[in-house]
């Protein structure tokens, strides 16, 4: 062929990576790894390895060991004598050893790159331009925070030893999003990688030993799913952080509830993609390309739902379906291809199988005519047009190159049919409207918003989701949090078992009996009696009845939820309206003080000095939330591009209250008014021992002009009404403060929609100490950060 036949056809040649180096790096290793453990290399305890293969190919790359309960045990122990002195570093000598493996990462990119391309599948031209500079970058942003680490998180202290389970999509960039934030904060790690790629966290160990990181600090223990359960379920890792499937992350909340395990699950999504009718059609066409054909659609967050406005959708497709047919699919290795092998042939039948079921659900399939590489995984880009949004494949993850579309009229279609989704893990919003954009993306249930780009990531934006597509987040300060445990916490002691005063009959006399002043309920900002129409005596320490509550059920949960949706405007009134309301009810609690105290000290036998005490503690925090409301605000970001993320607290949503039993008014107030103060509305269970001080305070609500359906007050069994609140699935947050059981029946019960849950493990909190039970630690809990991506220019 000559060289202008080239420029004739303008056709592309092979340009083939070399790997040479690759290979024989599998070949020093004879081709059979066994774990990272205490700084070596170690044979699996059990002799048992597994074969990992060559996507592209089906050529098997290695054998690999096979973690038993045996080599973790060993990788706990090592993880747990290392954390304690890495810990006690100074921040700048950890900072330095991150600094040290970003160095390493840059040093050997290219063949970590190619590793990763052989045994993912993915273009090489993603790992070396993408993955792997990105994972450099993650080291570097972390060093500085372990630099800053004693000023900037002084409160705060690590948690200890986490176990990480990481997917298989982007081995080596979920590596760096886990590892990199863990080490700089003073924990240490063992890492499961996926068992399809496991090649690069093996590379990285033996090239972090060579960067002098410490032996035990950091140990891969490689395997299959029941090696990462033997992670999850360890009683001596004190965090689990996974990515991967909604599935496997539901299991993983059930086995660690109860457990006292900090948690971050990074779960599945199907992300709305959505064209405005002024957007730029062409640019928005190579934002599909780089949305759903990006990694063969391997990608969490893709996406795969495109939503295009119906004036355009004929233009769109046509173009789309134009651009389709000049993607190049091909070996990995390959410099000149657009996609490349899927990472197994488990994963390319289930692909097979969803793209049959939609068009068997009347879904018109595209697909361009090009060649496929003969053996291996292989899988063209498709789209599927004329879905319906209940179709198996507008909601289901099919995570492979397969994007689903549907057309909509206005902004409000859009919004709803975006959010029609139990996920919320990422958006793409295209308009030349920026104010159209930006108020679309306001309203997205997402955690991660692009307006006019998809994809984009980096170290200092957080990175998660909502819904089922998990919580907690990766990258910037938000995601160092997850890996710090507030200082104040640590000593907090399993709280005594309330004593249980016994009712004492009152022999009767002439005296007229007292009315009945049973305590309603409070829902939807009216007393309501409660379904069952039952109640239950509430007594003094010595056993006289002082009054009587409702006895809510699971109707009276059901009706505050709907309450507490339709208060949905909360969310979006001002900041300084939420401040301006919370000083309305601290001055209203103040004009009643003497009151509250008298039914507080009736209730618990605490001193008359002891009960305005909590009064005025009680109004005191009422102002601090004031001032927060208008105060916790986000940031922007400037990450290594043209253009800004900025980090917005969001209000969580529906949350249920657990109130603990000692400090009844106080402990109420402590969880309900920062809650209500970032936008959230409440359904809240008083101290089930003492909860007249609640009840009453629905009447200082009455008079502070707060909405009606934000605070909701219902009354009852703790235990009963959190399995309630934890089983609702319109109920997207939990907290829950009081006994072990009750910290377990939550965190378990949550699993069903992975609503966020915050618990005390029965620990005790001093409601008093307003380092432990009072502010940044409480406002981030009531919040999700949304990060929304704006590029610069054309």
């Amino acid at each position: 062929m000559t060289v202008a036949r080239y420029f004739d056809e303008m056709s592309y040649g092979p340009a083939p990576e070399a790997d040479t180096e690759a290979r024989q790096w599998l070949a020093r290793h004879k081709g059979e790894f066994g774990h990272f453990i205490n700084g070596a290399f170690v044979a699996p305890s059990s002799g048992k390895t597994f074969e990992t293969f060559e996507p592209a190919t089906g050529a098997l790359l290695a054998k690999v060991a096979l973690g038993s309960a045996k080599d973790v045990d060993d990788a706990v122990a090592a993880a747990r004598k290392a954390q304690g002195s890495w810990a006690k570093l100074p921040g700048h000598a950890r900072a330095r050893h991150l600094y040290a493996l970003a160095r390493t990462i840059q040093r050997h990119a290219r063949l970590i790159a190619v590793v990763e391309a052989i045994d993912n599948g993915k273009p090489v031209r993603e790992t070396r331009d993408i993955d792997v500079p990105l994972a450099a970058r993650h080291f570097y942003h972390h060093a500085g925070w372990a630099q800053l680490q004693e000023t900037e998180f002084a409160d705060q202290v690590p948690v200890g030893v986490v176990g990480q389970v990481i997917p298989w999509n982007f081995p080596f960039l979920m590596l760096a999003w886990k590892v990199a934030p863990a080490l700089a904060l003073g924990n240490a790690v063992i890492l499961k990688p996926a068992e399809f790629t496991p090649l690069t966290a093996l590379l990285f160990a033996e090239l972090a030993a060579a960067a002098g990181l410490p032996a035990g600090v950091l140990n891969v223990v490689t395997g299959e799913g029941e090696t990462g359960a033997l992670i999850v379920e360890h009683s001596d890792i004190d965090k689990i952080a996974f990515t991967g499937s909604t599935e496997v992350g539901r299991l993983i909340r059930e086995k660690t509830a109860g457990t006292g395990k900090s948690l971050t699950l990074e779960l599945g999504g199907k992300s709305p993609f959505i064209v405005f009718d002024d957007a730029d059609i062409d640019g928005a066409v190579e934002g599909v390309v780089d949305a759903i054909w990006f990694n063969q659609g391997q990608v969490c967050c893709a996406g795969s739902r495109l939503l295009v406005q119906e004036g355009v959708a004929p233009l769109f497709y046509e173009r789309l379906t134009r651009r389709m047919h000049s993607l190049r699919v091909g070996h990995p290795l390959d410099k000149a291809i657009d996609m490349a092998a899927i990472v197994a042939p488990v994963q390319l039948q289930r692909i097979e199988s969803l793209v049959a079921k939609g068009v068997a659900e009347g879904a018109k399939l595209h697909q361009p005519k090009i060649e496929l590489p003969k053996g291996g995984s292989f899988y063209p880009p498709t789209l599927l047009t004329n879905v319906q949004p209940t179709s198996i494949v507008a909601t289901e993850e099919i995570f492979g190159p397969v994007a689903v579309s549907m057309t909509f009229r206005t902004p409000e279609e859009a919004i709803q049919l975006a959010n029609h989704s139990r996920y919320g893990l990422a958006a793409s919003v295209w308009s030349e409207t920026i104010g159209l954009a930006l108020n679309v993306a306001a309203k997205l249930a997402a955690g991660v918003v692009w307006v006019n780009a998809t994809n984009l990531f980096d170290a200092a934006a957080g990175f998660g989701g909502k819904r089922e597509s998990g919580f907690g987040r990766e990258g910037g300060r938000e995601g160092c949090y997850e890996y710090l445990k507030p200082k104040a916490w640590a000593g907090r002691k399993l709280r005594a078992a309330p004593a249980e005063p016994v009712l004492k009959q009152a022999a009767g006399d002439f005296a007229a009996p007292s009315l009945d002043r049973t305590a309603k309920l409070f829902i939807g900002g009216k007393q309501a009696r409660p379904d069952g129409n039952y109640s239950r005596p509430v007594l003094s320490p010595k056993g006289k009845v002082i009054g009587e509550v409702g006895e809510g059920n699971r109707k009276d949960i059901r009706n505050a939820v709907v309450a507490a949706h339709a208060a949905s405007g909360w969310a979006s009134a001002t900041s300084h309206n939420r401040a301006q309301i919370l000083y309305y009810i601290a001055e209203n609690l103040s004009g009643r003080a003497d009151e509250f105290a008298n039914r507080i000290s009736a209730m618990t036998g605490v001193s008359a000095a002891g009960a305005k005490a909590e009064v005025e503690a009680s109004i005191s925090r009422l102002f601090s939330y004031g001032a927060w409301a208008d105060k916790y605000e986000g940031v922007v970001h400037q990450p290594p591009l043209r253009g800004v993320a900025l980090a917005m607290p969001e209000a969580i949503g529906v949350v249920g209250v657990i109130c603990p039993t000692e400090a009844p008014l106080l402990g109420f107030i402590s969880l309900v008014a920062p809650l209500i103060a970032t936008g959230n509305r409440v359904v809240a269970v008083p101290s089930e021992q003492h909860p007249l001080a609640a009840t009453d305070f629905y009447s200082i609500l009455e008079t502070s002009d707060v909405p009606a359906g934000v605070v909701n007050i219902v009354t009852g069994s703790a235990m009963e009404l959190a399995k309630t609140l934890a089983s609702h699935n319109d109920v997207d947050a939990l907290w829950a403060f009081g006994t072990q059981e009750l910290s377990t029946v939550v965190e378990k019960l949550s699993a069903g929609n992975l609503k966020r849950t915050f618990v005390d493990y029965g620990k005790a909190t001093d409601w008093f100490d307003r380092f432990a039970a009072e502010g940044q630690a409480y406002l981030r809990r009531a919040t999700d950060v949304k990060n929304i991506w704006i590029p610069y220019g054309e």
